[in-house]
């Protein structure tokens, strides 16, 4: 296996890429992290900042806003929203080599859900999140290399993150090969002092993120609920649960695994705390809210199944409105 220094470009610093791009370089990696506006400003000018659990992170990166400053990459995360996707991806074109592993840290159902999968969706698109196929066709899908991240951070200011739980990331080949790529990556984020493990069975990992993303951003625009409130408090943990056993059996039709058992998934999300969600922090900062990916796209692959989710629907309805409400 190659062992020699990675060429690491993380796109996008947000709450996540300011984390892993902290991790990453305070375990002596060269980072470069592509970013805009008064991130990139605040960046160049004071470095990353990351509190977590291991304590405070102050780190240099290299910093810019053109991709082409950096070069081919051997690995590219993507680290923004799924509506980003579109306009990011043609960006980044000049960080693709020939051998480049693209990992999406992105939640929700990926646009590259059926890639190297069998059975009679092989090879189709989730219209959801790529509905022209731009996505499909600004990354060669041999590039890509599955990724489930559970990090919960935020940023209160540009380039500074705060992370106050475990971090823990998972990835595996969409062919769920396990390949010595897929080795590599994981042991450079265990390196980075972050919980990383291997998988041939990603998609198992990806509808457990699903579900946890379904069950709680939708709600929590709807609420202002925390994670701690939206899993234990009765009168929403009613419909926290008809929607968790709703995306269940679209997992299950789908072929996926899912290891925790519903009473255990609640009493997870109750432990989280009084953290907002992502999309309740976008809400409140006026911005685009994730449903396609972290909604619609559900929607669409229990469709697929002839699956009725009447519950998460009108939960993914009434956040969009409230969404739509608060930019206009």
């Amino acid at each position: 296996m190659n062992t020699s220094p990675m060429r690491i470009c993380i796109a996008g610093a947000g709450a996540i890429g300011c984390t892993l791009a902290a991790r990453l370089a305070a375990s002596g990696q060269a980072v470069n992290v592509l970013a805009r506006g008064t991130t990139l400003a605040s960046i160049q000018r004071d470095g990353i900042q990351l509190s977590d659990l291991d304590g405070e992170h102050r780190v240099r990166v290299n910093a810019s806003d053109d991709p082409r400053a950096f070069g081919e990459q051997d690995l590219v995360l993507l680290c923004t929203k799924a509506p980003a996707l579109a306009q990011l991806l043609p960006q980044i074109q000049p960080l693709i080599g020939a051998d480049t592993v693209v990992v999406p840290v992105i939640n929700g159902v990926p646009w590259w859900y059926f890639h190297g999968q069998e059975g009679r969706f092989s090879g189709q698109r989730v219209k959801a999140v790529d509905p022209q196929g731009l996505l499909t066709d600004a990354l060669d899908l041999r590039h890509v290399l599955g990724c489930v991240v559970f990090i919960t951070a935020h940023c209160p200011t540009p380039g500074v993150a705060l992370a106050n739980n475990p971090h823990l990331m998972i990835f595996g080949e969409p062919d769920n090969r396990l390949s010595q790529r897929l080795e590599r990556v994981r042991a450079l984020m265990e390196s980075a002092g972050i919980e990383a493990r291997a998988t041939d069975r990603i998609r198992d990992n990806l509808w457990t993120k699903i579900i946890a993303n379904i069950t709680s951003n939708p709600l929590s625009v709807i609420t202002g609920a925390t994670l701690e409130q939206l899993y234990s408090l009765p009168e929403l943990r009613a419909l926290v649960s008809a929607s968790l056993h709703e995306t269940l059996l679209t997992a299950a039709a789908h072929g996926a695994r899912v290891s925790i058992d519903p009473q255990t998934f609640l009493e997870l999300g109750a432990g989280m705390g009084p953290v907002r969600t992502s999309m309740l922090q976008d809400y409140d900062k006026g911005r685009p809210l994730e449903l396609a990916a972290i909604g619609d796209a559900v929607l669409e692959l229990a469709e697929h199944m002839a699956i009725a989710m009447p519950i998460t629907r009108n939960l993914i309805a009434l956040a969009r409105f409230r969404g739509d409400q608060a930019r206009h």
